[in-house]
């Protein structure tokens, strides 16, 4: 199976750099309606015949001309929702932010114990988001496609990525960023695991990133010790 997990388009909540996670979420801005658009012919001749997108509604609007083009339905999964910010909804401050990070680095480094303010814990963000891409998985499989896109959002894809998918590390995911309607591209299934072929369009060498820190949300950090 290929398994493309995108991040959804720009949204204001993007662009005030407010932990926005709780459903519905905020709509896409323009250029993010824009970006969704684009992915028509980013990924339109990927062969993907398979569509899944999270609770939000923006993930569903990024999904949604892709899936116009494709004839193809999309399918809602709770699952595939963003890391609960819990008490920390809708801030944008410094220490809001820096704890949300802190919970979620924990969890790129093994301590899935840890919750956020309110909210879930690691183990609980993993049961759920394996449980969404599988039951993903068996859809596409059932349509007979070898080729899913699923969308989901930034923190919950890197931080999965940087755990679950075995060439990459939490290393490579706190250095590389997610930006609206990146693509992770990976090969492999629920049952074998999964192999990143391309971050963004570039073969991946998680010993070899580069990349910048960045922000909750995939966009650059402030400061060089940003810890996601």
């Amino acid at each position: 199976m290929r398994l493309l997990l995108v991040r959804h388009g720009q949204t204001p909540s993007n662009v005030d750099h407010l932990l926005d996670t709780a459903v519905p979420g905020a709509d896409l801005s323009p250029l993010g309606r824009e970006q969704a658009a684009a992915l028509v012919d980013l990924l339109g001749d990927e062969g993907v015949g398979a569509i899944s997108a999270s609770t939000l509604v923006r993930t569903q609007q990024t999904a949604a001309p892709l899936a116009t083009a494709l004839g193809l339905p999309v399918a809602v999964d709770d699952g595939l929702r963003e890391i609960e910010a819990g008490e920390l909804e809708m801030r944008g401050d410094e220490a809001s932010v820096h704890r949300y990070l802190e919970v979620v680095a924990a969890w790129l480094h093994g301590d899935l114990d840890v919750a956020q303010p309110g909210g879930e814990d690691g183990r609980a963000f993993f049961a759920r988001f394996d449980a969404a891409l599988a039951q993903a998985v068996e859809r596409a499989r059932a349509a007979g496609t070898g080729t899913l896109a699923v969308v989901s959002h930034g923190a919950a894809i890197r931080t999965w990525a940087g755990v679950r998918v075995r060439n990459l590390s939490a290393g490579f995911v706190i250095a590389t960023g997610l930006l609206n309607t990146g693509v992770v591209a990976l090969t492999g299934s629920p049952e074998d695991g999964w192999t990143c072929e391309t971050w963004m369009g570039a073969a991946v060498d998680a010993e070899q990133a580069q990349a910048a820190g960045a922000g909750p949300a995939g966009e650059p950090a402030q400061e060089p010790g940003s810890v996601f």
